[in-house]
């Protein structure tokens, strides 16, 4: 009589390190929400309060009543998705097409534009020297100043490079065959098989260009071309602050604001994430 196969398969042990790990996570999830938590609760808060409350004493909307109804801020925050718009699109487009042109094996001199690259990433000219070159060019007090600077960033274009080098080389080959040019070949084949990079890399432009206020604070003189966070920093400050509508406070009108700079990416990021994790798991390590 044959006897029955014991399952031996031993329950995964739990080790000191998974726990110190979990309770690392955790304590850097709660430094990161507890903060953002606090701005929505005292936006949606009636009742002035400089402490630390879990939930509205006195729930109302006038805080984003007051944001939205005030006409001061309709022109940055256009200025804002302008820039937004224009400069993630910039950057795809030339942190594309130089990834691209980086993997052409038979081009003259792509170690050296290589090195070139990777070390502006650790060696920049610094502030004074920028500002000095962007006065040069006559950008100052132009939006094209804070669109062009940061259109160029050498680690999404490294990702971007390494994510076209994932591409099957047998796929340039036949597009070759079948006759394409190398910018047929860019428009028809790599980029539709890139769009996890895409996605991860254009979210990364959104986000900066978004947040950018060093950039204009220091080559925008006309307050004319103010971004939404430079209007954020005003009302924060107290020295703009739009008038509270119903029975908001200025500490409700300000949380107000705050939040409607977080709102659009934390819509935006849930149907992105799959993409984003993906195109900076495959950008990120090379084969």
């Amino acid at each position: 009589m044959a006897k029955s196969k014991v399952n031996n398969t031993s329950k995964p042990k739990i080790h000191a390190f998974h726990i110190i790990n979990a309770v690392i996570f955790i304590v850097i999830c709660l430094i990161v929400l507890i903060p953002i938590w606090k701005v929505v609760v005292d936006s949606l808060d009636l009742k002035t309060a400089y402490g630390m409350r879990f939930w509205p004493k006195e729930f109302g909307l006038d805080g984003y009543i007051s944001v939205f109804t005030n006409p001061t801020l309709y022109h940055p925050l256009i200025i804002s998705v302008i820039t937004t718009v224009g400069g993630t699109f910039l950057g795809l487009l030339l942190s594309t097409l130089t990834a691209y042109v980086l993997i052409q094996y038979d081009l003259p001199g792509r170690t050296f534009i290589s090195g070139y690259l990777l070390f502006t990433m650790v060696f920049t000219g610094g502030m004074i020297p920028t500002y000095l070159v962007v006065r040069a060019l006559h950008l100052t007090n132009t939006l094209w100043a804070v669109t062009l600077i940061p259109a160029i960033n050498i680690y999404d274009l490294v990702l971007m490079r390494n994510f076209f080098e994932g591409i099957p080389s047998s796929l340039f080959e036949s597009a070759e065959i079948d006759g394409c040019s190398p910018i047929q070949t860019f428009f028809r084949i790599v980029l539709p098989l890139s769009k996890a990079g895409l996605a991860s890399i254009g979210l990364m432009f959104a986000v900066n260009y978004w947040n950018n206020y060093t950039n204009y604070k220091l080559y925008i003189n006309d307050s004319n071309l103010y971004n939404f966070q430079m209007k954020l920093r005003s009302i924060i400050m107290g020295s703009d602050l739009p008038s509270a509508a119903g029975s908001a406070t200025e500490n409700t009108v300000r949380n107000a604001a705050i939040m409607v700079a977080i709102i659009p990416f934390m819509i935006v990021y849930p149907f992105l994430q799959k993409y984003f994790v993906k195109g900076i798991n495959i950008g990120a390590v090379k084969e």
